[in-house]
């Protein structure tokens, strides 16, 4: 594996362990529930970087999942069904499946050359050809972005903030913080 997909594997793992530390000390409810008007909850987010995983960095590139995922089967991931978790579906099944998503994108990582081509097949046509490289750059950044989702919708929670926000300030900062974001917004309050 040469540096720069060492840097980009390293940065994947920090964000996919983030992801699934905001599902921490949460009953069954809490990590289901939608909290905000288009329904993200958080075993949806982990459910959908699932499916991003096994399908962009692996089917993509010529290592089919060895798990088939029945919202893939059934098409019905065309609408959402990979944003929530069914009754059915347990917390652990599905943290086991994001374990296992890791695994096969982890091979992947070792196996290929970031040049290594890769083909998307629910791209358009004239970028469909890619490379492996240019997808782990992508699942990376998308695992990122649903990261910081994780962080919001847990705090909106239990208050729980992300992961550095004691590295920034102890209690008394977060209240002077808050209060000064409070006055700078206050002069907008429609009256």
């Amino acid at each position: 594996m040469d540096a720069l997909a060492g840097d980009l594997h390293r940065y994947l793992q920090e964000k996919r362990e983030s992801v699934l530390a905001s599902l921490s000390g949460l009953g069954e409810y809490d990590v289901r529930r939608p909290l905000t008007p288009t329904g993200t909850n958080l075993l949806g987010l982990v459910k959908h970087l699932i499916g991003i995983e096994f399908g962009t960095l692996g089917d993509c590139v010529g290592r089919p999942a060895p798990v088939r995922l029945p919202w893939v089967e059934d098409g019905s991931i065309w609408d959402g069904a990979d944003m929530w978790a069914t009754a059915e579906e347990s917390r652990e099944e599905l943290v086991e499946l994001y374990r296992t998503a890791w695994r096969h994108t982890d091979e992947t990582i070792e196996l290929l050359p970031l040049d290594a081509p890769a083909t998307v097949p629910w791209w358009p046509e004239e970028r469909r050809r890619t490379t492996f490289g240019s997808l782990l750059v992508r699942t990376t950044a998308e695992t990122a972005h649903h990261a910081g989702h994780a962080d919001v919708v847990r705090e909106l929670i239990d208050g729980r903030p992300g992961p550095d926000h004691d590295d920034i300030g102890d209690a008394a900062w977060w209240d002077r913080y808050l209060a000064r974001v409070r006055d700078a917004a206050e002069p907008f309050r429609p009256r």
